[in-house]
């Protein structure tokens, strides 16, 4: 492949990791209002519809490690392909679930399936794009999370009114199995030859005690465990409080839920570009300030006195949270060695997972706890945006991670 050729095909890969994310965030989203028909389909109280949004997050939790260690050993190339194949057959699976305990199951092995798709991502971003492009090229692939936040609340909650719930996790799981095909013919591994015994030495070398040995990288987990306890718990819950707090019918919840996701897509991109040019230091003292501004609007949701408002300021919590989770998975892409980007991003990835296992439990224990109020589960999310912006300001980076040693970023 000449280099002409290898900076053109760049964009085929960043193309099918935005329509492969895609997916996996539509049914990610999608089932946050399946829940309200799945929850009076199989008679599920606060608490039980927490254990089925989580399910999904656990499974999903667990496999970060091992598909960045498999994207680092056997090439990015290879796990995203197995990825899509399978979270398309769990997808269909859930559709159908018929009993509380088969779709907590179902939902497990779909996070099982799924799990490898972001730290191998992560990988693909780094053999394929320059330095100084991946903050974008992350941005491209994550924005397309906010668009499905736009698309599913709107297109999925239409199509669940037309054709119910399971139909909906049939189709998209079909739609997966013919994208995972269009990943065999489409997705390749750009070689580079001179790296190849470095990478090979690194391997030898297990690159995830490398990574656990650095400080940075538990600071970014704890981070990213935080900034994702927020975004998880207000798309988990979201709908059911828009429907049973302020009243709203199923349209309605689509509707307006749409809007914060929709100001998240420019917020995704524009902080990929910002990221780029920003002085090394400065962008985590940023991002550490904007989550503190994420818990001021958390509090305004809260208090807020009209549905309005309360939109608006979710808004500016997506804004925010958008700008930190850029920030925190383009990191590992700019100072580790590509050999060690899929395990390292798996690892901090696994934080974010975990707070979509704990965080809509909790929620739903809190909810159950107060007598419906939802006043304690804002709370905590206002903790966890503290708690990212504490992670955030004590990183202080002295050194990169090397090809030749271990880890001594501090």
């Amino acid at each position: 492949m000449t280099t002409k050729r290898e900076q053109n095909w760049k964009y085929v890969i960043i193309t099918m990791l935005f329509l492969g994310w895609s997916l996996g965030n539509f049914d990610r989203f999608i089932v946050n209002f399946a829940i309200l028909d799945i929850s009076k389909e199989f008679h599920l109280n606060g608490s039980l519809t927490g254990i089925v949004l989580s399910s999904f997050f656990a499974g999903y939790a667990l496999m970060q490690i091992p598909g960045g260690w498999l994207a680092d050993r056997f090439g990015y190339r290879k796990v995203i392909i197995t990825a899509v194949f399978l979270w398309s057959i769990f997808t269909i699976l859930t559709g159908a679930a018929w009993s509380f305990a088969s779709i907590i199951i179902i939902r497990f092995l779909f996070g099982i399936g799924e799990g490898g798709y972001f730290p191998s991502a992560s990988k693909g971003i780094t053999n394929w794009f320059p330095h100084n492009e991946r903050s974008r090229a992350m941005s491209i692939m994550l924005t397309s999370a906010t668009i499905m936040g736009v698309v599913a609340p709107i297109v999925g909650t239409q199509l669940m009114q037309l054709l119910g719930w399971r139909q909906i996790f049939y189709i998209v799981g079909v739609i997966g199995l013919l994208l995972s095909v269009a990943f065999f013919f489409l997705v390749k591994e750009k070689q580079q030859p001179k790296q190849m015994k470095i990478e090979a030495d690194l391997k030898v070398k297990a690159p995830l005690k490398d990574v656990l040995k650095t400080p940075m990288i538990w600071k970014l987990f704890i981070a990213y465990f935080s900034i994702y306890a927020v975004n998880w718990g207000l798309n988990s819950w979201m709908p059911t409080y828009l429907a049973n707090v302020k009243g709203l019918n199923l349209t309605e919840v689509g509707v307006y839920s749409a809007i914060p996701p929709f100001v998240g897509i420019f917020a995704m991109l524009c902080s990929g570009y910002i990221l780029d040019r920003l002085p090394e230091g400065k962008d985590k003292l940023i991002a550490a300030i904007f989550a503190l501004m994420a818990g001021v609007f958390l509090l305004l949701m809260a208090i807020s006195p009209n549905l309005v408002l309360f939109i608006i300021f979710q808004s500016a919590v997506t804004v925010f949270l958008s700008f930190n989770i850029i920030l925190i998975t383009s990191v590992p892409l700019k100072i580790l060695p590509e050999a060690v980007v899929g395990t390292a991003n798996g690892f901090i990835n696994t934080g974010a997972q975990f707070a979509g296992v704990l965080t809509p439990m909790l929620i739903g224990f809190l909810v159950d706890a107060t007598g419906g109020s939802y006043n304690a589960a804002f709370i905590m999310l206002i903790c966890f945006t503290i708690l990212c912006a504490g992670a955030l300001f004590m990183i202080r980076q002295k050194k990169h991670l090397s090809v030749v040693q271990t880890s001594t970023v501090k």
